[in-house]
């Protein structure tokens, strides 16, 4: 008998438009029924792998690999020196005959392909330097939620805005053109000259959005940015392996804050996103993420929801 091909979640369009709004509307079900998909029970493990820092992903997969039955097997990225004292793929092949899947948080998206390519299971993308894309699933999901887009038979994303103000050289910017152009979104990137995304990712949403029916627009203008938008969404303007930057980055990016008279050119009640951590009064203000318009709380709590969807869809 033939055996499927294992699937990885490595980069957003790892999943084809189909597939990611099957992902998403698992995540629906799963959040309204915690307990609705085991495909860990025995328990069976996952090895969860943090070379960077964390909070929010550490949590979210550690509580949804026990909720879906199995055991989350933390491994500490510092003692495991993967690419240092032994080789991605080393590690792949130990890890792959002992575990269901594998879940790592690291720098170069180079080793996590190089994990994949060696484990026999899947693994799954938890933030490399290069995209972040469970947080995109997550954020997709709280969109949906928020500006109607929850249609009866599931997430209708599908012409609805997003518009990504700030660093669009990073992981998020990145995350949001693949993830919002798979989804049918009108994705717009406002960003200061230096720091617009990779030209090879933007190239690769463009091309997306043909098929899926959205659009891709990069501006240097965050009123043109966030004008009309469905959703507006921040992150840091120093992000993990630049802080030694913070100083030279504040200045461009001050025209960049998303605070009341930046959000005041978006859609009536637009939805307002931060993946976390947050720097009130960098790039957000507090009156903005603590105010009436911020889905920042629903949005971390769905990357519980989003990642358990992933890992049960892979694991089938």
């Amino acid at each position: 008998m033939t055996r499927e091909p294992i699937r990885h979640f490595l980069a957003d369009d790892d999943l084809s438009s189909a597939e990611q709004r099957e992902v998403l509307e698992l995540a629906i079900r799963l959040k309204a029924d915690r307990f609705a998909a085991r495909p860990l029970a025995g328990p069976r493990s996952v090895a969860i792998i943090f070379d960077k820092p964390t909070l929010r992903t550490q949590v979210s997969f550690t509580a949804g690999i026990s909720e879906l039955g199995g055991y989350p097997m933390l491994v500490d990225g510092g003692l495991a020196k993967i690419g240092v004292r032994e080789s991605a793929a080393d590690v792949a092949r130990v890890l792959g005959r002992q575990v269901a899947a594998i879940v790592w948080r690291t720098y170069e998206q180079s080793k996590l392909e190089e994990m994949a390519q060696h484990a026999g299971v899947p693994v799954v993308n938890a933030l490399t330097d290069d995209y972040h894309p469970c947080q995109g699933l997550a954020d997709l999901l709280t969109i949906a939620e928020h500006t109607g887009g929850l249609a009866p038979e599931g997430p209708a994303l599908a012409g609805r805005s997003l518009a990504y103000v700030g660093d669009g050289a990073n992981n998020m910017a990145h995350t949001y053109l693949l993830a919002g152009a798979r989804a049918g979104m009108d994705v717009r990137i406002g960003a200061p000259e230096g720091y617009q995304p990779a030209a090879e990712i933007v190239t690769r949403a463009e091309a997306i959005a043909a098929d899926s029916g959205g659009t891709v627009t990069l501006t240097t203008d965050p009123s043109d940015a966030v004008e009309q938008a469905s959703a507006v969404v921040t992150d840091t303007w120093v992000s993990m392996g630049h802080e030694a930057q913070a100083v030279e980055r504040e200045t461009p990016f001050l025209p960049y804050q998303l605070n009341a008279a930046l959000l005041g050119r978006a859609a009536p009640g637009a939805a307002v996103l931060h993946c976390l951590p947050a720097y009130r009064g960098k790039e957000i203000t507090a009156d903005v993420i603590d105010g009436p318009q911020s889905v920042v709380w629903d949005e971390a709590e769905n990357r519980l929801h989003a990642q358990k969807a992933i890992l049960t869809w892979l694991l089938r």
